[in-house]
């Protein structure tokens, strides 16, 4: 299901507001919930609002205490460990991305490659007009096509695994 494109305005209308809190509230406080028993892991959620003297705490002021006794005895390495802002998350997706982008020129390169090739076996292009520049690419092409129609061949039984004069790569030679 696509999710929908929300646009988030102040809500001026101070009732307005403090009804779209409570609910929002009460669904944070049930999706912690939810997180702790399906995870079978430790949380709380401590809310604060202009609507209410107290913050609302879950599950309770003592487990919360707790919880947060726990993490604050942590080492500060442990505490941050799982954190991020937004400058460290930017530079992990642009890492990514140069990644994908890398991977996506070589498969690019491979595919213009055996184009060629294939043009090439039809007449459309010259050999001589190939950019030796590709040359590993092209010859790591060959292999695998050769390696495919070894493997096609033998699977029809047009090629006896024993005899090198049906075999593709023995035929490029």
């Amino acid at each position: 299901m696509p999710r929908r494109k929300v646009t988030l305005a102040y809500m001026s209308n101070k009732s307005e507001r403090k009804i779209s809190f409570n609910k929002r509230k009460k669904g944070l406080i049930k999706k912690a919930s939810e997180l702790c028993t399906l995870c079978a892991v430790d949380g709380c959620a401590i809310v604060y609002s202009p609507f209410e003297s107290q913050p609302e705490v879950w599950p309770s002021p003592e487990e919360t205490a707790s919880v947060l006794s726990r993490y604050n005895s942590l080492p500060e390495i442990e505490q941050t460990r799982y954190m991020t802002n937004l400058e460290s998350f930017t530079k992990q997706r642009l890492e990514k991305v140069k990644k994908d982008l890398h991977r996506l020129q070589i498969e690019n390169k491979r595919k213009e490659v055996k184009c060629f090739m294939y043009k090439c076996m039809a007449g459309i292009k010259k050999p001589e007009e190939f950019d030796m520049t590709n040359a590993d690419v092209m010859r790591s092409v060959m292999e695998e096509t050769t390696t495919a129609l070894n493997s096609r061949m033998r699977e029809l039984n047009i090629v006896d695994p024993n005899d090198p004069a049906t075999s593709v790569s023995q035929n490029l030679h």
